[in-house]
């Protein structure tokens, strides 16, 4: 992997902008094995080699599954890389997402998270605020449960994911911040004026669903840009996130070698402004 995207700091680390995020490694439904986990730990590696040094994972993803991979596949783990993992939520029997954010459950996730990745600390934690969409409740009690046992040395630097700007602004008083995870790509939009604050403040952005999620992106706008760069939308739509923030760290996450290397060679794709400025009106119509 070229190195065009640059880097950005993630706690007192830095990275390269193109990340790798585990959760499709799990079985359908981010619940379960792998249809093939001789391919998820293809992936895996490739993705080291070819030089991510980001990972993004959670115990939730599974559940266990991810992070069992990820130790398998990569432990002893290079110096350089930094695994990202969130708390907060369990899985039930049924695949369920439940919300797990009392400290006793969120200490257990601590432990859970260090033992099947094979850590004695965690290098980055997000705590995970759960709900559909975005929902406006304290988080102090959970947050500072987590900062507790930052001080303990299980945690070295704490996050958000899923929180609204004031959740985050909330966080921030409790504990030095340093990533937000939430959803946003070329469609979803929501979060422009808080990425713009973040950057001004030396904290990364991490969206999730950078590609659409479980609904991949449609549109006939950023389809025709990526025929005119003689590249794939998907390809087209991380780039652009590239291009948004400098503090945007991308985490597409793929169970496909190839896959992986279509994502990758988005941090090669330049975009002329007038391409920027039409993908950028794809969120604003």
């Amino acid at each position: 992997m070229t190195d065009i995207a640059g880097t950005f700091t993630l706690g007192d680390r830095r990275v390269n902008r193109m990340g790798y995020g585990a959760m499709q490694l799990a079985g359908p439904g981010v619940f379960g094995p792998p249809a093939d986990r001789g391919a998820a730990i293809a992936v895996l590696r490739e993705a080291v080699a070819s030089g991510v040094n980001h990972i993004d994972t959670s115990d939730f993803y599974g559940p266990h599954v991810t992070n069992h991979l990820i130790r398998e596949a990569l432990h002893p783990y290079p110096h350089d890389l930094v695994i990202v993992t969130k708390i907060g939520a369990v899985r039930g029997e049924d695949g369920s997402w439940n919300e797990a954010s009392a400290p006793a459950e969120l200490e257990r996730a601590v432990h859970d998270n260090l033992r099947n990745l094979g850590l004695d600390v965690l290098e980055v934690v997000n705590f995970r605020v759960m709900g559909h969409g975005l929902s406006e409740r304290s988080i102090e009690a959970p947050f500072s449960a987590l900062a507790e046992l930052q001080r303990r040395g299980l945690i070295r630097h704490l996050g958000v994911s899923n929180a609204t700007a004031a959740q985050v602004a909330e966080a921030r008083g409790i504990a030095e911040v340093v990533c937000v995870q939430n959803e946003y790509n070329l469609a979803h939009r929501d979060d422009d004026g808080l990425i713009d604050a973040l950057a001004a403040a030396g904290i990364a952005y991490v969206p999730f669903f950078p590609l659409g999620g479980f609904t991949p992106l449609q549109s006939s706008a950023l389809s025709a840009v990526a025929v005119e760069l003689g590249a794939t939308p998907m390809q087209v739509a991380l780039a652009w996130l590239l291009h948004r923030a400098p503090n945007v760290l991308l985490i597409p996450g793929t169970s496909s070698v190839g896959h992986l290397r279509e994502n990758l060679a988005a941090v090669g794709l330049g975009l002329p402004a007038e391409v920027v400025a039409r993908l950028d009106a794809i969120g604003t119509s």
